[in-house]
């Protein structure tokens, strides 16, 4: 998942984030029948949101498919929380 755009706007924090697939099927599977899969993903997430920064968060989801996205060194090292997390031996 990447995020789009976080805005803080007192007690609630709005994020706008996409979640990237490598294929049609694939987004079919993640939005699931009627929405279903993509509202839980959402829901759970956004609990656990809650949970961690003490604030209510809106969470707004898109699926996007990125073809070749596996192959792609540069979107796999942007979507990988380890090279955004720094360095914990600093």
């Amino acid at each position: 998942m990447i995020v789009d755009q976080w805005e803080e706007t007192g007690r609630l924090t709005r994020i706008f984030a996409t979640i990237r697939v490598e294929r049609e099927g694939q987004k079919a599977i993640v939005i699931g029948t009627k929405g279903a899969m993509l509202k839980r993903i959402g829901t759970l997430a956004r609990h656990e949101m809650e949970r961690l920064f003490g604030v209510k968060i809106y969470l707004d989801l898109h699926v996007r498919v990125a073809a070749g996205m596996a192959r792609q060194g540069r979107i796999l090292n942007a979507l990988d929380w380890r090279t955004m997390a720094g360095d914990d031996d600093a």
